[in-house]
């Protein structure tokens, strides 16, 4: 892997095409890796909920429903779904690390204001952060303007 670790800044690696075509993109979808978290804090089911939903508060979400199931003898994975998309959570106590989603669509909503939070938050010491646009590819045609990130995406209509 060549990514650079960073102790204080969040990496960014972006993937703005697929399979070398220009995207139309709908959302953004970060990858997060947490390494030395706070073990107690990712074991904690209560905790964990509480601060993936004000993580996507802080990133201008709305926040829809979550659920969370923790592990015996360790371990927790939950997801907080937002009208924008979601976030999710997987971790490893036992080796202090936590693997974080968070997908979002529009252009409302900054996931990176999540990341940040939640690295302090789970007291990560390393993070690495991949970020993909999420979507299609352009049409022959279409202008630069066409294939930047859509700010009416089809998200955020909860249908009720």
């Amino acid at each position: 892997m060549t990514a650079i670790l960073w102790d204080h800044f969040l990496e960014r690696q972006t993937a703005d095409s697929v399979r070398g075509m220009t995207m139309k993109a709908l959302g953004i979808h970060l990858l997060i890796e947490l390494w030395s978290c706070n073990r107690q804090k990712i074991d904690n089911l209560d905790y964990l909920e509480r601060i993936m939903a004000h993580a996507a508060e802080i990133a201008g979400a709305t926040v829809l429903k979550s659920a969370f199931q923790d592990f015996n003898p360790q371990g927790v994975s939950g997801v907080v779904v937002i009208a924008e998309s979601h976030l999710t959570i997987h971790t490893w106590p036992e080796h202090g690390y936590a693997a974080v989603d968070i997908f979002t669509c529009g252009t409302t909503v900054d996931p990176w204001k999540a990341a940040g939070f939640l690295k302090q938050e789970l007291e990560a010491e390393e993070i690495q952060i991949r970020d993909f646009l999420r979507g299609f590819p352009h049409a022959t045609g279409e202008t630069e303007e066409d294939y930047g990130l859509v700010g009416r995406a089809a998200c955020g209509n909860t249908n009720g």
